[in-house]
């Protein structure tokens, strides 16, 4: 067996408007635009990359925006919603931040002990905010939100399930472990500093989710080149069906679709975001991979604009 896997490595979700996409997740929750690529599936739309000031595993939020693209439903079968992590003593914070902003939240509840802000982004995808003693310093970018409140990475996921059986046994393999219910809540933890907390709610009698703007694409978790290899052979040992391991320049990934519908990644933690960018200017271009460099003048054209680059 692989070494246990320490936490979330990625979340990608489907947004809709691009600029509107970039403006909340830099400008209202302080997160910096790591990397602006493409989609290498659809190079159609923008890939934007989101993290803290390198875009270090466990810290970054990805989003494919299509323009004009129909609301998903959030769902069974679906990652419903993503947590990140805040220090303790920044609640009252960000409930002012939030409120100021004219951001859909909601009032801040505890669950298991901690105080959870929910939350949405512009296209309704659900966020959290877990305020948490013990949250790393970390490497907060510069910008709007100051470092002392600043969003530290990933909290979590909560993975929405209508049995959650044999999706709760590989996260057991991957390292996690239950430590907890509350409710129809059951919590798995792993060893990391950074999206370290799987959630499983239950309920087989809740809708299904639809894919569309505002739902999480897939969960990416964090491996390295030397284990990827077995943990491929491990998701196929559990009756799982991986993909190959595909390059994607900044990390390498193996997909697979757990039997509770969620779709999984198991994506590197090298070589990283700067391994095409100088670390001051991630973000500031549309940055492609080598085998579709060639086609940089047909992608850019097919592009909407995204007059950004103040936020760089």
């Amino acid at each position: 067996m692989p070494g246990d896997i320490p936490g979330i490595h990625h979340v990608t979700a489907v947004g809709s408007d691009p600029a509107r996409n970039a403006r909340f997740y830099t400008e209202t929750l302080g997160l910096r635009l790591v990397k602006r690529s493409v989609n290498q599936d659809d190079t159609s739309v923008y890939h934007l990359f989101y993290g803290d000031h390198g875009g270090s595993p466990g810290t970054s939020m990805t989003v494919f925006p299509y323009p004009n693209a129909r609301p998903g439903r959030v769902g069974n079968g679906q990652a419903s919603a993503v947590a990140f992590l805040i220090p303790g003593d920044a609640v009252d914070y960000w409930v002012d931040r939030l409120g100021a902003e004219g951001v859909d939240a909601d009032e801040p509840r505890e669950r298991f002990g901690d105080v959870v802000i929910p939350f949405r982004d512009p296209d309704g995808l659900p966020l959290e905010l877990v305020a948490r003693a013990d949250a790393p310093a970390g490497d907060p970018p510069e910008g709007p939100v100051p470092a002392d409140h600043a969003i530290r990475g990933f909290f979590g996921v909560t993975l929405s399930l209508s049995d959650a059986d044999r999706t709760a046994t590989l996260l057991e393999t991957m390292g996690f472990e239950a430590a907890g219910d509350e409710g129809d809540r059951r919590r798995y933890v792993a060893d990391g500093d950074l999206g370290y907390v799987v959630d499983v709610v239950e309920d087989p009698d809740a809708r299904s989710g639809r894919p569309g703007a505002g739902t999480v694409h897939h969960v990416a978790f964090q491996v390295t080149q030397a284990t990827q290899p077995e943990w491929r052979q491990v998701l196929m040992d559990h009756g799982l069906r991986p993909t190959e391991i595909i390059d994607r320049k900044w990390f390498e990934s193996v997909y697979t679709r757990t039997t509770g519908g969620v779709l999984f990644e198991y994506a590197t933690e090298e070589p990283g975001y700067t391994v095409d960018e100088d670390l001051e200017h991630l973000g500031e271009r549309l940055v492609l991979p080598e085998w579709l460099e060639g086609r940089r003048d047909e992608i850019e054209a097919s592009l909407p604009p995204l007059e950004l680059d103040e936020l760089a």
